[in-house]
């Protein structure tokens, strides 16, 4: 399960490669971008991703957070730690308990933001600059064979460590 935009096109490749991906569109993003409204927040995202989670029954799960996804992924191992086998980021953001967004990405790039939703997005909407070119699929085929890039992973059994 994959939280994060941006890597369409590295998931097929994964699914040609054999792996069972499911890419969650958090509410008020992408096809469900009609839904978004000041309220939904990292919450919401985490609901969402759990309840694919709980519908699809999924466990032994490979959760990957991706950028800002990490935050969210974070918090789904947290609330369904027994459906999790795997907690992979990928350059992603990776919270300790209480941290946000903000926290982890500065005073200066949280004014940015505050900023361009202002001037871009009503004052609340953050809006999409650019679509992240990381291609981490070669990552995923290799995961328990050799280190890759960024990624670390976390195993409810062992604790954090890196790939």
């Amino acid at each position: 399960m994959v939280c994060g935009l941006g890597l369409e096109e590295d998931a097929a490749i994964a699914r040609d490669r054999g792996h069972e991906l499911v890419t969650p569109t958090h509410t008020g993003l992408g096809e469900r971008s009609h839904l978004a409204r000041p309220d939904i927040d990292l919450d919401a995202h985490i609901a969402d991703v759990l309840c694919v989670l709980r519908f699809e029954d999924l466990r032994d799960v490979f959760l990957v957070g991706h950028s800002d996804g990490g935050m969210v992924a974070t918090g789904v191992a947290d609330r369904a730690s027994e459906r999790i086998a795997h907690l992979v980021y990928l350059d992603a953001f990776v919270p300790k308990d209480g941290q946000s967004l903000a926290d982890l990405a500065g005073a200066a790039a949280h004014a940015r933001v505050v900023a361009a939703a202002r001037e871009h997005g009503e004052g609340w909407r953050v809006p999409v600059l650019r679509k992240n070119p990381v291609s981490w699929h070669h990552c995923l085929s290799r995961l328990k064979a050799e280190r890759c890039g960024t990624m670390s992973a976390w195993s409810p059994s062992r604790g954090s460590h890196c790939v």
